[in-house]
Parts: C-alpha cells; sequence; structure tokens
C-alpha cells in the first residue's frame, strides 16, 4: 500500500499509510484502540474504500478489484463461522465457492484441521467447540482456499488470557508450517511479538515505526512509542561503550558492535527495569506491592522519585520495607533518535 488514506468525513482515520508486505511474511499492525489499524485492514481487504493512496497487489491497484476476487482470506475477532455447518463445511466453505471438486475439498478439510490440531473434527457442530477451537476453524476455513494473503483482525482477543497466549504460539506456528503471507492487527504486543517477522506500529492514524519484533521492542522511535510498549519512564542517561549511566546508576544498553553510539540518549525503563536484589547497589522503600501471577510488582521510592519494580513471589519486600535494586538489562529500551 502507497499512501493509503482513509476518511471518515473530516477525520482521518488512516493518513497516508505505506507498507510492504512480502511473499511469506508474517507482518502486524500493533496499536492501541482507536489508532486505525482495523480500518487500514479492511482498507487492504477492499471494506473500506481509500479516499487516497492505493492498495496493490504485484503493481497492480486493486482499486476497481472487489472483495471477493482480491484472493485474500479474512479471520475476525469472533471467527464469524456458520452454525449451521459442521467443522467440515465451515472449512470447505471457500473452495465450494471456487468450484473445488468435493473430493480435493475433503482431502484438503482434512490436511488443514491436522494442521490446526483438529483431526478428527470434520462432523462436531461449531457450536459444540471452544472459543479457541472455533479461532482454529475460522484460521482453517480462511486458508483453505490458499488466499495469495491472510488478513486476521484481532483474532485472539476474544479468548482469555492463558489460552490467548497458548493460541499465539500455535498460530505463529502454523503461519510458518502454511508458508502464509499475512496481516496481522493487535494492540497486544506480547501477541504481534509472537506472531510477526515484522512489526508496524501506529498511533493516531499513521506507521509510527516499522521493524523487526526485538528492535522495535528495545529501540522505540519515541517517547510516546516506549510508553505504549509499556516504558513507563523514560530518562535521560549518557552511554560509554554500551553502558548508559542515569539517575540509578548504570546499566548495559548496547553490545561490542557498538550497537548503541556513545553520547547522551533516553532510556525508557519497563516494570521488569529494577528488580528486587540483595546485592543491588540501588536503595529504596517500597510504597505498594500487587501480585502477579509469576511476579510481584512494587513502587518504590528511591530518593525523591518513585520507580516501578519487581520481585520474586516468594521473597517479596512487604510494604514500608527497604529494599535493594539492581537494573536489568532486558527491561530497559533506548528510545532511537535520542
Amino acid at each position: 500500500m502507497t499512501g493509503l488514506t482513509v476518511r471518515y468525513g473530516d477525520v482521518a482515520a488512516v493518513s497516508d499509510v505505506d507498507l510492504r508486505v512480502a511473499d511469506g511474511e508474517v507482518v502486524a499492525l500493533l496499536g492501541p484502540s482507536g489508532c486505525g489499524k482495523s480500518t487500514l485492514l479492511r482498507a487492504v481487504a477492499g471494506l473500506e474504500r481509500p479516499g487516497g493512496g492505493r492498495v496493490a497487489w504485484d503493481g497492480t491497484d486493486l482499486a476497481s478489484t472487489p472483495v471477493h476476487r482480491r484472493g485474500f482470506g479474512l479471520v475476525f475477532q469472533d471467527g464469524q463461522l456458520f452454525p449451521h455447518r459442521d467443522v467440515a463445511g465451515n472449512v470447505a466453505f471457500g473452495m465450494r465457492m471456487h468450484g473445488v471438486e468435493r473430493e480435493k475439498r475433503a482431502e484438503r478439510v482434512d490436511e488443514l484441521l491436522e494442521l490446526v490440531g483438529l483431526g478428527g473434527y470434520q462432523r462436531r457442530r461449531v457450536t459444540e467447540l471452544s472459543g479457541g477451537e472455533q479461532q482454529r476453524v475460522a484460521l482453517a476455513r480462511a486458508l483453505a482456499p490458499e488466499p495469495r494473503l491472510l488478513l486476521l483482525d484481532e483474532p485472539l482477543s476474544a479468548l482469555d488470557r492463558a489460552l490467548r497466549e497458548q493460541l499465539a504460539v500455535d498460530l505463529a506456528r502454523l503461519l510458518r508450517d502454511a508458508g502464509a503471507t499475512a496481516l496481522v492487527v493487535t494492540h497486544d504486543h506480547d501477541e504481534a511479538f509472537t506472531l510477526a517477522d515484522r512489526v508496524a506500529l501506529m498511533r493516531g492514524g499513521r506507521v509510527r515505526q516499522t521493524g523487526p519484533p526485538e528492535l522495535v521492542w528495545r529501540r522505540p522511535v519515541d517517547a510516546e512509542v516506549a510508553r505504549f510498549l509499556g516504558c513507563g519512564t523514560v530518562l535521560p542517561a549518557r552511554v560509554s561503550d554500551g553502558v548508559a549511566t542515569f539517575a540509578l546508576g548504570e546499566v548495559r544498553v548496547g553490545d561490542a558492535n557498538g550497537d548503541v553510539p556513545d553520547g547522551p540518549v533516553r532510556l525508557g525503563l519497563r516494570s521488569t527495569a529494577l528488580r528486587a536484589d540483595p546485592a543491588g547497589a540501588i536503595t529504596g522503600e517500597v510504597l505498594e506491592q500487587v501480585h502477579r501471577r509469576d511476579h510481584v510488582r512494587l513502587l518504590v521510592r528511591v530518593g525523591t522519585a518513585e520507580y516501578e519494580a519487581v520481585a520474586p513471589v516468594a521473597a517479596a519486600p512487604a510494604v514500608g520495607d527497604p529494599v535493594r535494586l539492581s537494573a536489568d538489562p532486558d527491561g530497559v529500551a533506548v528510545l532511537a533518535g535520542s
């Protein structure tokens, strides 16, 4: 897509977006609710009419190509399965519309159900399936006609957290096993980084940053993007030989190849940037604690400032206790263009 813009009256939901998806690549459109990512996906699908720019495939403009002739597969939040059809009937639907003969349809259904972990489910009613199983059927249905591009709009958001995390891993494997080219919309950065070869981060209708997941995570383009990616605190620092010196001490931010140049930078601290450590050089007082599944989240006063930190469940300090902290490089991001 080039210069793609979608307007609703005077409001630009998507503004001048340039984005390419390579064959066999999975790209995640990541951003908060209302940033325009689903509108962008719908424009690619042909469900929204662009107010400017174009959507093309192999150089061919798709403006005059209707949705059903674009060769794209779609998976939505709720799967949108046909309740009156069994699992096999749902998966085979697109192939029937394309005139695929019955025997080949049956072979393809069997193949795809094995791929999504639902072998033997052909005659099951979709209304008897769990939410996760229904989304697997929806994915198999979308893959069945062998679309040249798979479009997934928040495909896991209707599921509970634990199931979402497991299905994100499964979906990443399925997309790679199928060799699918895909554009995935999500507001969850864990989900995006699990699924995608490349992330396009959107805010305010624009793509603010694109790149491999690790690069976007460790080098957010600005403070606004860093905060969306979990950096609750942004502090000035100075880097020398890959080590950043900042208000709380030192932390390694670069590798031996000098990927973070010497000089002034801004550091984004996630909640995991500071960890309770009896040998830590940072001292503070615990103001709050909140138990999570596998750790305890702390609010700690250090000097006159307050910072988030984490502690192990079995050895978490209580509110009012003194605590020692150390900086964890895995919880620190260096803002690009610092």
